[in-house]
């Protein structure tokens, strides 16, 4: 029964502290019992959020590994997992709702959280395409191919047809190196050019090309790639 009031007391002072000082008072570990409190209601919650930091080092990393190996740490389980990730959920649609339906070129930093959020994650590659009007507003943002950890195969002629199929005047190209290095490969350097001249033939624009890492993203145009 004490130990029942001690974690109903602790668990009262960080939702107080973070009401009262805001998310930026609690540390990582914290943050993750504060996130788990009405997932894990019996359960001692700090040692499973430290078990989270130290299998996956950062809060951010928490939120963005995969269901499968968040049930692999002691504690979490499957209601565990779900409020983990509904939580990762929130953040993406947060940042898309910064991009979508207004001019994409004009809100860049926005785009690039949304592309961290959603991509820098995958321990796979995965291409994707932002497809934008001729005001350069978002149309849709689709995941075409995914791979394995250092290559992902990609078909200029399908990433074109696919916008002459939504109506799209530009696109901006975007995938991620689970590797961390963010320099872009010869093959990147290719198949760019690739897409760029077979969307000029029939009046698309490619803007960019994005790669996005952990740590950041680099930009085919501000490498003067573009």
């Amino acid at each position: 029964m004490a130990e029942k009031s001690g974690q109903s007391g602790h668990r009262s002072r960080l939702r107080q502290r973070f009401l009262d000082r805001g998310p930026g008072a609690l540390a990582d570990y914290e943050m993750l019992e504060l996130l788990l409190f009405h997932a894990l209601p019996r359960r001692d919650t700090k040692p499973v959020a430290k078990a989270l930091l130290k299998r996956f080092g950062t809060y951010a990393d928490v939120l963005r590994a995969g269901a499968d190996e968040l049930q692999q740490v002691d504690g979490i389980g499957k209601v565990g997992t779900v409020a983990l990730k509904s939580v990762a959920d929130a953040a993406e649609r947060l940042v898309r709702a910064e991009v979508m339906n207004r001019p994409v070129l004009s809100s860049w930093d926005s785009l690039i959280d949304y592309l961290r959020i959603s991509m820098a994650g995958h321990k796979t590659e995965c291409f994707r395409v932002l497809f934008l009007d001729v005001k350069n507003a978002l149309i849709a943002d689709e995941v075409q191919q995914s791979g394995t950890v250092n290559h992902t195969p990609v078909y200029p002629r399908e990433v074109v047809k696919r916008a002459l199929e939504l109506g799209a005047s530009a696109i901006i190209m975007a995938h991620n190196h689970p590797s961390g290095d963010a320099t872009p490969s010869r093959a990147d350097i290719d198949i760019t050019n690739e897409v760029r001249d077979a969307g000029a033939r029939l009046g698309i624009t490619l803007h960019d090309h994005v790669i996005v890492v952990k740590s950041g993203c680099n930009s085919f145009k501000s490498l003067g790639l573009l």
